[in-house]
């Protein structure tokens, strides 16, 4: 969870998470619960007969829009939301791997969330899918690869392709990982492990200070005092 793990925490908002590399046939309920987190991962939305779990995931989103809780969903995750909302997901045809400028709409400006959001913010990117906007949602965010960054649905889902939650460590163990080594060496392009390194530490600080803006407002949505 990165950076979001510690503002959930300060909030006094109690985390229960679900690993489903390693708990691949966990059946989790929202039943007591007042919120849901969907992170990212390797696989893509249109996997799910190779990853039944991502069923699982699609199922909670749907029950958690039902109940009307907030719902956050990164990279992987705001694919499953869109997908969960009835949006196609798709390739892109283009990868995102590193930092990259992100530029905000004319809806961001009134989002309770994405006030904070610069015209052009420098954010870090790791996908290769990409969504369509579901039906009713506010579009909030772009690049120049990726149309679709960031959207709201109704006022308690958001879902955002790119990474506000990440920190140096995460990123070194991401470029580090045997299998993101070998997608990125397998890619015809000019990523550069390195030149991200670089890049990492003049990014992290605005990054951290979006993040906490951001998913700030985002527990907002959860109310005060303790939750689970």
């Amino acid at each position: 969870m990165g950076n979001l793990k510690p503002l959930l925490q300060s909030a006094g908002i109690q985390i229960d998470s679900v690993n489903f590399s390693r708990e691949p046939e966990a059946q989790p309920s929202l039943d007591g619960y007042d919120g849901l987190v969907v992170l990212g991962g390797r696989m893509a939305v249109y996997e799910a007969e190779k990853y039944p779990h991502l069923t699982m995931e699609t199922k909670l989103i749907e029950r958690a829009a039902e109940k009307n809780l907030p719902v956050l969903g990164i990279c992987l995750g705001s694919q499953l939301v869109a997908n969960a909302l009835g949006a196609r997901v798709y390739p892109s045809g283009i990868k995102e791997i590193g930092w990259y400028d992100l530029s905000t709409t004319a809806g961001a400006k009134a989002d309770p969330l994405f006030r904070h959001v610069g015209l052009t913010e420098k954010v870090f990117q790791w996908h290769g899918d990409t969504f369509d906007l579901p039906n009713e949602a506010v579009h909030l965010a772009s690049s120049s690869l990726c149309r679709n960054q960031a959207f709201r649905y109704r006022n308690n889902i958001y879902a955002l392709q790119f990474h506000l939650e990440v920190d140096g460590a995460i990123i070194d163990s991401w470029l580090n990982a045997a299998e993101n080594r070998r997608e990125i060496a397998g890619l015809k392009s000019d990523f550069d492990p390195n030149a991200i390194r670089v890049e990492t530490p003049r990014c992290l600080g605005r990054l951290g200070e979006l993040c906490n803006q951001v998913f700030g407002e985002f527990i907002g949505l959860f109310g005060t005092g303790s939750k689970r």
